[in-house]
């Protein structure tokens, strides 16, 4: 039974969460949180503080002892807002891999959202009962950002990130203890013109639920449930909610403390008792802009996103596994409509990739992954040339790198971007700019799926002719494919393919022969 561990770097606190795979099921064994305000200079200054870099590194190492206790076999360290905005970030990174190992990959905040709403679709919501189906709005506030998404029937309808961090606000506004009333009154200004910028781009109509999750969300509910019980005498859970009307008053009550008032009040705690009054007040604004009820707490997020994404890459008999490629394959697609590829003409060459990649696996040896990649690769190996026909690859390399396409790590669009990368006259190079942040134990992967993308594209030279049909034969010291020509013959694709064999036999070892049958 394999084990996973996911690691979140967030602004505020890094958690870390292990799950073993029972049953093609994640069930947790082990879980951490430290709270290291990564993020505490970095709105200000735009720089993470040595403090906080050697805070974080010491909570990293703590995390890796648990890691190595239960024999975690694949690991995923993310970061997110303060990373985002540092500016030294990479250094940081640097140290990280100096000091456990372990690549730190910093994701946008929309991949962020993806990976909240991946997790608590995944984990059932907020436990038996309560249903995540139907139309939702999920809330994710963390100490940099805050993520808003818009959910039916467990697909992403809409999601957005908005600089609203309970650690950004705090030390942007709220230098002072207990808050200023001007930097209470500025503040609020400025959630209320980021909440207007996600109004345009997210409409709650017909919302049956909203989700919160992280420790705001958290300290708001156990607050709430604290005041509810001294108030009644007894454990008032609100039905589970916890209304509106209630963060306002929470958000007007907190603003006029000190830190150790706040340090007091039940369900709040020394740490958070820091950031919360940022925290409240977005989330007062947030559901009264919207016209919310109110919320509902998740203890999911964004580590149960990045399990339950392993999980679903890992095990095809998984429940997420479909869902997950379904969503992914639907994001290639969304990217490739976006720059203007026509998907007839990129279909072919998708299954032709594909197929040779099945019919010579024992030839390449590429790992499993490769095949999903190599078929995103097809699919946008023409999106440059909605910048300039002209050098075109060398523009899909760039727009296929730096877009957000869904359940693709940064690595694995880099790899994606790299194949579709040398379709022209160039060939990959040591040091080139598109395999400067592959691994280097993956580049010879990299050479061989190119040359597969080549053959698929060679098989497609006459766009005006129907798909042709091919086999692939392999021998010992030569390759065959044979071609079934279409109505308009396959001279044109045969001239092409057999262009592709010096390239070929540089990088197999082999010679091939492109025959007609």
């Amino acid at each position: 039974m394999p084990t996973f561990a996911a690691i979140d770097l967030g602004s505020n606190s890094c958690r870390l969460k292990i799950a073993k795979v029972v049953a093609h099921q994640l069930r947790t064994v082990a879980e951490d949180r430290e709270v290291t305000r990564l993020g505490a200079s970095v709105f200000e200054s735009g720089l993470i503080s040595p403090e906080a870099m050697a805070n974080t590194l010491r909570a990293l190492k703590r995390f890796q002892r648990a890691v190595q206790t239960h024999g975690v076999e694949k690991i995923r360290v993310v970061a997110t807002a303060a990373m985002r905005d540092a500016r030294n970030g990479p250094a940081f990174q640097a140290w990280v891999k100096a000091e456990t190992g372990w690549n730190l990959e910093t994701i946008s905040g929309l991949e962020e959202g993806r990976l909240i709403h991946l997790g608590v679709m995944a984990g059932g919501g907020t436990g038996p009962g309560t249903g995540v189906g139907g139309r939702l709005l999920l809330i994710d506030l963390g100490g940099g950002s805050c993520e808003i998404t818009l959910s039916e029937h467990k697909r992403i309808k809409e999601t957005i990130s908005v600089p609203l961090g309970a650690v950004r606000l705090t030390e942007e506004f709220l230098s002072e203890d207990p808050a200023p009333a001007e930097g209470l009154a500025r503040m609020r200004r400025w959630i209320g013109k980021e909440l207007r910028r996600a109004h345009r781009r997210i409409q709650p109509v017909s919302v049956r639920l909203v989700i919160a999750t992280s420790g705001t969300a958290a300290a708001l509910t156990d607050a709430c449930i604290a005041g509810s019980k001294s108030a009644s005498g007894q454990v008032g859970r609100l039905a589970g909610i916890v209304p509106t009307g209630e963060v306002r008053r929470l958000a007007t009550k907190l603003a006029k403390m000190t830190l150790p008032e706040r340090e007091a009040v039940p369900g709040i705690g020394p740490r958070r008792a820091e950031i919360i009054v940022a925290g409240t007040q977005v989330y007062a604004e947030l559901l009264e802009s919207f016209g919310l009820k109110g919320f509902r707490y998740s203890e999911l997020g964004l580590r149960d996103g990045i399990l339950a994404q392993m999980l679903a890459e890992q095990d095809a008999r998984a429940t997420a596994h479909k869902e997950f490629e379904h969503e992914r394959w639907e994001s290639v697609l969304a990217t490739a409509r976006r720059y203007g590829v026509d998907l007839k003409r990129a279909e072919p060459v998708r299954a032709h990739a594909v197929q040779l990649f099945k019919e010579l696996r024992a030839l390449h040896q590429m790992p499993p992954e490769y095949e999903s990649w190599l078929a995103a690769a097809a699919m946008l190996h023409d999106t440059g040339k909605f910048i300039n026909h002209q050098g075109h690859h060398r523009h899909t390399q760039y727009i296929v790198s730096s877009s957000e396409v869904y359940g693709y790590t940064q690595v694995q669009r880099t790899t994606v971007s790299a194949i579709a990368r040398y379709l022209g006259k160039s060939r990959p190079q040591p040091g080139d700019r598109a395999l400067r942040n592959i691994p280097a134990d993956e580049h010879k992967h990299v050479h061989r799926a190119v040359v597969l993308l080549r053959l698929a594209v060679a098989l497609n030279q006459d766009r005006a002719s129907d798909v042709l049909r091919v086999r692939a034969k392999v021998y010992p010291k030569r390759v065959y494919l044979e071609l079934e020509p279409g109505r308009t013959g396959a001279e044109l694709e045969l001239w092409s393919l057999r262009k592709e064999a010096g390239y070929f036999r540089e990088v197999f070892g082999r010679e091939l022969f492109a025959t007609l049958v």
